[in-house]
């Protein structure tokens, strides 16, 4: 097996052939970023045709060509700046850094079966990351938006405008204002442009939550069926965790979103702490879910928070607590989700056939 290794950048992406028995460096070919040159690039790489690739960063930099290399049937590995770093300081003249020695160090962490994950094919969940990003940039806008518009009315009316405000309260709120000084009629216009933006963001807000809807439709996730899990934080948790077979287990699904604690044991002293580590936003969309759950009386959440309390937990351990059984929850439910689309899928191609 041959492990083709690739430091990308934005412009340019080298790739260095690695023999995976030996570590043994077979050659290498820089390219320009350019569908031309992937091409060029797969003439060079058939001189090895047992071969797989390793993209360091193949979500950032190394996106567009790993997705390029799925497309004409190659097997890619994802592998983190972390890990080639590594290897990089673990290997005779550790200090020394160029393109070549970044992609055999990418090559390496592959054949050793070091920190790699296989890259797939994008599918609906990348979609609703996409649409959750952008949620979140124009939810950003709009309260930026609100809050210069709040500033506004204040120095233009006595006690402002209410705290609930939209685009047609703010607009009727300096209907028939008549500025008297230069300051105010300039206060008057950012005003009205600034409702003007109030009501746009909400029209690219709702848009968006209809195709957010739509794509959950499509994906038939059963996550909203969990009490607390709404079409925002069902995108949010497919779009963030990708495919739930990824995790080999619930444990690592739970580190991976910061809800499993940390162990710290010396000798015969052992505790746990919390974990700051993981993905923060997915740690923050569970930590919604818990709250709202342990608000439901009748929710299982709810019965499993009064459950820890009853043993004497903290209502925040319990808390936590809650917070890590569904990190499990969630993760049985999007694997059976995505083990029930895999059965599905071929009997969908037969029928369309």
């Amino acid at each position: 097996m041959i492990v083709i290794g690739i430091d990308p950048h934005k412009s340019t992406h080298t790739a260095t052939a690695l023999d995976s028995a030996t570590n043994t460096d077979l050659g290498s070919i820089r390219i320009d970023a350019s569908i031309t040159e992937y091409t060029r690039l797969i003439g060079w790489a058939k001189a090895w045709p047992d071969r797989r690739w390793a993209i360091e960063n193949a979500d950032g930099l190394g996106h567009h060509l790993a997705l390029w290399l799925l497309a004409v049937g190659e097997v890619v590995l994802d592998i983190p700046t972390t890990a080639t770093a590594r290897v990089r300081e673990l290997s005779r003249g550790g200090r020394r850094k160029n393109d070549r020695i970044d992609a055999a160090a990418a090559a390496s962490v592959a054949a050793l079966h070091g920190d790699a994950r296989q890259v797939y094919p994008e599918t609906v969940n990348d979609a609703l990351a996409l649409l959750d990003e952008r949620r979140v940039n124009l939810s950003s806008s709009r309260t930026r938006t609100v809050n210069q518009l709040h500033a506004l009315l204040r120095e233009l009316m006595a006690g402002g405008a209410p705290t609930s405000l939209t685009p047609k309260k703010a607009a009727a709120a300096i209907r028939g204002f008549r500025a008297r000084t230069a300051p105010d009629k300039i206060r008057l216009e950012l005003a009205k442009e600034l409702i003007t933006d109030f009501a746009r963001l909400d029209e690219q807000l709702a848009a968006n939550s209809r195709k957010i809807t739509g794509l959950l439709d499509e994906h038939g996730t059963h996550l909203r069926k969990i009490d607390g899990v709404g079409p925002v934080l069902a995108a949010r948790i497919l779009g963030r965790s990708g495919r739930a077979s990824r995790f080999p287990t619930a444990a690592a699904y739970a580190n991976y979103t910061g809800t499993a604690p940390v162990q710290i044991a010396s000798a015969d002293a052992s505790h746990h702490r919390l974990s700051r580590f993981g993905d923060r936003q997915l740690n923050s969309a569970i930590y919604t879910i818990a709250m709202i759950q342990i608000r439901m009386p009748s929710s299982a959440g709810r019965a499993f928070y009064d459950k820890k309390i009853a043993e004497g937990k903290s209502p925040r351990t319990a808390a936590r607590a809650l917070k890590r059984h569904l990190a499990t929850h969630l993760w049985r439910v999007m694997l059976a989700d995505e083990k029930r689309k895999t059965r599905t899928e071929p009997q969908e191609v037969h029928t369309a056939a």
